[in-house]
């Protein structure tokens, strides 16, 4: 499209990286921009409702703006962080206001909301545990542009964690590669997991710190090639194991701090029978069948098969915890769930959906504890939620992921007198 340039007057901030404008009556989504600024902006993408837009040059900046500490953090350049040129405070105060906005637009809830800062990222920056680099046909790494599929090339990537910077896997070329994904666990443990293109065979080089190497084969599906592939993280006194690629919190201290929160709002009681949905390796149906003692149960559901066996290994002391595979949406049928005493749901960022909130209704629990890395979902489905007999109770959010536009949210719901 040919460029279009526009000087604008920055309103508030928006869900997803984003700064909301007005020109000539069209809403104009600012990336690189923070509210109150005066900036000139380069169009990017033009639709009938709206705009998308870079700030190219900052003509008033706000007292919150900071010189980016990524050389590669800019308009045209990688898409992997939001924020950088906002001091941490500001990060934290434009996601407590996209957390409250959305909670107010979309399920009419007022909720004060402060973002807490997850321990562990020092200025923001050498947190993510897990990077996944795309390559070029020649085998160059490189991040996503955002909302493109061009690369960025990098020499080093500054929220990366320092252990998975040690691999240095932007430093060298992996011929026949589609993607690398570089994994550092909290126990020392390195895997990188490579994923290659069609009909091609990837030449693994010489890496700079030892690791484990995997082949990805698609649907969630890894073979090891050198070395176990398995990870090992630990959170308090307990280790958990995770396969490869395998989900586990990317921030060193989200795992803790989330389990933490998540145990205040469940308040599980010796006995009780408790679900854990969407449960991953364990995580948190650990922390509940330590609560809930021998004479309760937890029951874990998740789809991912390498996760459910990681969990079962995970939970292999815990008698009174239960791991099965199988989608929420029909498994609990399947399992023949009737009721429980309290529920917690991890879901992806697509949320729960309405037929899975009818569904954990379904079942009376006392408390629904509700992670969400997704405001927009999150506040949907506490709209479903509330329709039904279940009302916030009360909310955390986390800044799980510094420098982006992520956070990680945390609800308690609690069934309505009748």
């Amino acid at each position: 499209m040919e460029q279009v340039s526009l000087e604008l007057t920055v309103g508030p901030v928006a869900h997803g990286g984003w700064c909301v404008a007005r020109h000539e009556g069209r809403v104009v989504f600012v990336r690189h921009a923070l509210p109150g600024e005066r900036v000139r902006a380069e169009v990017t993408e033009e639709t009938t409702r709206f705009l998308r837009a870079d700030a190219v040059e900052i003509l008033e900046p706000s007292p919150d703006r900071v010189v980016p500490p990524c050389p590669y953090a800019g308009p045209g350049l990688c898409g992997g962080c939001d924020w950088q040129h906002a001091t941490l405070e500001a990060q934290r105060g434009l996601k407590a206001a996209v957390v409250a906005e959305q909670l107010h637009r979309l399920a009419g809830i007022e909720r004060d909301v402060v973002v807490e800062e997850v321990p562990g990222a020092k200025d923001g920056l050498g947190w993510r545990t897990r990077v996944q680099f795309a390559a070029l046909p020649d085998g160059r790494l490189g991040l996503r542009k955002h909302r493109s599929h061009d690369l960025q090339l990098i020499d080093a990537c500054l929220i990366a964690h320092p252990e998975v910077e040690a691999v240095a896997a932007e430093d060298h070329q992996w011929p026949g590669a589609a993607s690398v994904e570089v994994i550092a666990s909290s126990e020392g443990d390195r895997a990188v997991v490579v994923a290659p293109r069609p009909r091609r065979k990837v030449a693994v080089p010489d890496l700079d710190a030892p690791a484990s190497i995997l082949l990805d084969q698609g649907k969630g599906r890894t073979v090891p090639r050198h070395g176990s592939g398995l990870l090992h993280e630990r959170v308090g006194d307990r280790e958990f194991r995770v396969s490869g690629s395998g989900f586990w919190q990317v921030h060193p201290g989200a795992a803790e701090t989330l389990l933490d929160a998540v145990l205040a709002y469940a308040a599980p009681e010796p006995g009780e029978w408790a679900l854990d949905l969407y449960c991953g390796v364990g995580l948190f149906a650990a922390g509940l069948a330590e609560a809930v003692g021998p004479e309760g149960a937890v029951f874990g559901l998740e789809s991912e098969a390498a996760a459910v066996r990681d969990a079962r290994a995970n939970l292999r002391d815990l008698p009174q915890a239960r791991v099965e595979r199988g989608r929420v949406e029909e498994a609990l049928d399947r399992f023949q769930i009737e009721r429980a005493d309290l529920v917690v749901v991890d879901p992806p960022r697509s949320g729960l959906g309405l037929d899975v909130v009818e569904r954990v209704v379904s079942l009376e629990p006392l408390r629904v504890v509700y992670v969400s890395c997704d405001p927009a979902t999150l506040a949907r489905d506490l709209k479903w939620f509330a329709e039904r007999g279940y009302e916030l109770g009360d909310l955390r959010a986390f800044d799980a992921f510094p420098m982006t536009h992520h956070v990680e949210c945390v609800a308690l719901l609690t069934r309505r007198p009748s």
